[in-house]
């Protein structure tokens, strides 16, 4: 039997379903670089080059064991731009007696899918993804009907099941979580370690010149651009996070500071993401770091909570939940997306920081998203399809199985509490306790209000103030509407009044200092596209 096997740009292991029965004397396996991937969103110009770079090192891998690899190019002659085109294709110049892939990440490729069964003129089979911990099936089976899903059961439910970090019945050390561990600022003068790069190889400079070519539009810049392409590179930079970053990643794993964006970080998301890495085997290598003495318990734990923790739970979420978790909106934000996130062009200089970095490395780590870029939309109240675009836009590993229930959920509570408890909403002390940012800021965060105040400061009063209808019942609030409570009317009105003229003034054009990113921001999209939309 001809098997045609689609393995897709974010599938680069030879250990994804669709390849494990593999004929090298039959079989065909496809790989397309098609531009409507790389449009749907204007994604980042380094993740496009990061992909299409990883896809031709993993084809030329391929070819190299003696399997017949149909790579189409970008700038193919005939190239259709699109999955199915180039699916239809290579059906027709294979004559295959079937197609299998594995299942995508995303709901709009799944849709996509279910149209190659009913158009191809072979049958195609659609395989789970072998490399997720948790199969969909068993992550719909834990939900069930319940309203509310809580990670950490989750998490609990998982380490039973791996074994990681388990003794026995128990988990290692006599507690599950050691988050209050993980949560320490950079002592003053503290140096983090420098991390390796990966210089751009002959394939990968190639790409690098296509996407600027092509794509000159898309944010970001890709001058920065060392991420690693193959396996082998991606092994190399988990082994330095494993002897540099990880026996110290659990200590400050919250921690910002202006200037360094990766600190202790693994920096591993996009090759997870893309394959080519596995969560288990950076899980289990984290745990024999841990029993053989090399990097201590709550740093372990910290790392492993991330893979098997949220990176397992967000992905059976999404498919549990989509197509209609993405369009809910429990807190009715409304806002547009201001210019900045585009731009960097703003006086919070811990939104400039942040920006800044992702412009230059397509990267932010989690805390630098969630409570300074993902704080200020939830406190500003921006419409969470824009925000949600614009993390979709703007990192290397972002893609909407993993974005969409972080910022919808975590960052946003716009499911109105299914993922967490409670708003993460904060005030510039937060960023302040956590970061050097706040000292070079021209706000002041000592102040509430008035003239010089920080915004995160009144913008979270404002916050609670605008929806405590809805979440001055919730426990895990108690305390800031308890103090809410006693605030003098005066007081109230003065934040009130305060936020409204720094919201409305978000809308204000404001022209961009010279040498500053300029293109126009992204056409909005649909979300949820129906059965039969080619993307």
């Amino acid at each position: 039997m001809r098997t045609l096997r689609f393995v897709l740009g974010d599938q680069l292991t030879c250990r994804i379903a669709s390849l494990t029965d593999l004929d090298p004397e039959h079989d065909v396996v496809l790989m397309v670089e098609v531009r409507a991937e790389a449009t749907y969103v204007r994604h980042h110009k380094q993740k496009i080059a990061f992909l299409f770079s990883a896809m031709r090192h993993f084809a030329a891998e391929l070819e190299a064991e003696g399997i017949a690899v149909d790579y189409v190019r970008l700038d193919a002659p005939g190239n259709t731009g699109t999955f199915t085109g180039e699916l239809m294709r290579a059906i027709a110049r294979h004559e295959p007696d079937r197609v299998v892939v594995t299942e995508p990440g995303e709901w709009r490729v799944w849709a996509m899918m279910q149209d190659w069964r009913a158009d191809a003129a072979v049958s195609v089979e659609i395989r789970d993804d072998n490399r997720f911990l948790c199969p969909r099936a068993d992550f719909a089976a834990w939900a069930g009907d319940r309203r509310s899903l809580r990670m950490e059961t989750f998490y609990r439910g998982m380490r039973r099941r791996t074994g990681l970090l388990m003794d026995g019945a128990e988990p290692t050390g006599g507690q599950w979580n050691f988050d209050l561990e993980n949560r320490k600022p950079l002592p003053k003068g503290h140096v983090p370690p420098e991390r390796i790069g990966f210089p751009p190889d002959a394939v990968t400079r190639e790409v690098i010149a296509l996407v600027e070519a092509t794509f000159a539009d898309h944010f970001g810049d890709t001058d920065a651009f060392a991420w690693p392409v193959t396996r082998t590179e991606a092994l190399d930079a988990f082994k330095h996070f494993l002897a540099v970053g990880l026996p110290r990643f659990g200590d400050y794993q919250d921690a910002m500071r202006a200037g360094a964006p990766f600190l202790y970080h693994a920096l591993i998301a996009p090759a997870l993401n893309s394959g080519l890495l596995t969560p288990e085997e950076v899980c289990r290598a984290a745990e024999r770091a841990y029993r053989e003495g090399r990097a201590p318990l709550h740093c372990v734990e910290g790392f492993i909570r991330q893979i098997l923790g949220w990176r397992e739970y967000v992905r059976g979420l999404y498919w549990a939940r989509m197509p209609d978790y993405a369009a809910s909106n429990a807190l009715e934000a409304t806002r547009d997306l201001p210019w900045f996130y585009w731009s960097g062009e703003t006086d919070l200089n811990c939104l400039a920081q942040c920006i800044g970095d992702t412009r230059t490395h397509a990267y932010a780590h989690h805390i630098q998203r969630l409570m300074v870029t993902g704080n200020f939309a939830l406190l500003a109240g921006i419409a969470p399809a824009q925000v949600e675009e614009w993390y979709l836009v703007v990192y290397a590993d972002a893609y909407e199985w993993v974005e969409l229930p972080n910022v919808h959920g975590m960052v946003l509570w716009a499911d109105g509490g299914v993922m967490g408890s409670k708003p993460y909403a904060a005030s510039g002390a937060y960023i302040n306790r956590m970061s050097d940012y706040c000292r070079s800021c021209v706000h002041d965060v000592a102040k509430k209000t008035g003239p010089g105040a920080c915004p995160f400061n009144y913008l979270y009063w404002n916050f609670l103030i605008t929806h405590a209808d809805r979440l001055s019942g919730n426990p895990r609030l108690a305390m800031p509407y308890r103090t809410l409570e006693r605030m003098e009317r005066s007081r109230r009105a003065e934040i009130r009044a305060q936020a409204e003229d720094f919201l409305n003034g978000l809308s204000r054009p404001v022209a961009p200092r010279q040498g500053t990113f300029e293109l126009q921001a992204p056409p909005r999209r649909s979300r949820t596209p129906t059965r039969g939309s080619r993307a």
